[in-house]
């Protein structure tokens, strides 16, 4: 592993291990972007080859792990690493071939963006991938971001309720001893809360629900920020806070591109 003085650096270095996306919405695409909208300088690993527009998903080709390691080496070889974030790891092979790169790296944060199954409940993920997931992964990161589908899969039981987003929370931010932000989006209601789950305490963000055309990326893209805060030395509470107001501007400011909606990013 190389050292580094960061010192060096003008901004932090943040590393995006995740899919590529061809409509260019979610994945690596929308990681890279939210980076260079928070001034982090973003690199990338590409896990998966995708042929997909935020409507339809028409292939997918998981990468060889060797060569995903390659990257991730590469880019750690060639820069201080501040934070990376894991985004899509379909297979088993894949989520334990990232724990030997960050072991092997030392790589300071991880951010987990558990891609197990998407908003609309679509499974992205082999059943042996999401257990070396659990018993791998997540045992080794900093923070956890499942939406409601996940969480039900890693706290084990359904969920319904506000009630059940905090005791999600607070099971798998001490099942996995790492810290929690259960995103509340699947629930319904005019109210939209995440629950984060740290060290035992719960803190929740409320905000009312904005209605759009589409969603597609706005998980990857929180997960982004809160990676790029997080590098930037902001406390995990006030991470969550900007990322979530990112999002939401950029929800709100969705540009209407042929029949697609995509986000729109900006910092103010």
């Amino acid at each position: 592993m190389t050292s580094f003085d960061l010192t060096n650096s003008d901004v932090p270095v943040v590393l995006s291990i995740a899919s590529s996306d061809s409509g260019a919405g979610s994945g690596i695409q929308a990681d890279l972007k939210t980076f260079s909208v928070l001034d982090v300088f973003g690199t990338c690993a590409i896990t998966t080859v995708t042929a997909q527009t935020p409507t339809e998903c028409r292939e997918t080709y998981p990468l060889p792990a060797s060569l995903v390691k390659a990257q991730i080496m590469s880019v750690s070889d060639g820069f201080p690493i501040s934070a990376a974030k894991t985004g899509l790891l379909p297979t088993r092979e894949l989520v334990e071939m990232v724990c030997e790169a960050d072991k092997e790296c030392g790589i300071p944060i991880l951010v987990v963006d558990p891609r197990m199954i998407s908003s609309t409940g679509v499974r992205l993920m082999d059943a042996d991938a999401v257990e070396a997931l659990k018993s791998s992964l997540l045992p080794i990161a900093r923070v956890v971001t499942p939406n409601v589908h996940e969480s039900e899969i890693l706290a084990g039981f359904p969920i319904g309720s506000l009630a059940d987003l905090r005791k999600a929370a607070q099971i798998i931010s001490k099942r996995y001893d790492i810290a929690c932000v259960v995103t509340g989006g699947g629930l319904p209601g005019d109210r939209l809360v995440d629950v984060l789950c740290d060290e035992g305490e719960i803190t929740e963000f409320d905000h009312e629900r904005i209605h759009v055309h589409q969603t597609h990326g706005a998980g990857c893209t929180y997960s982004a920020a809160l990676t790029a805060m997080i590098a930037k030395g902001m406390l995990l509470t006030d991470a969550v806070h900007e990322s979530r107001e990112l999002v939401i501007r950029a929800l709100r400011q969705a540009w209407h591109v042929g029949p697609h909606f995509p986000l729109h990013l900006s910092v103010q």
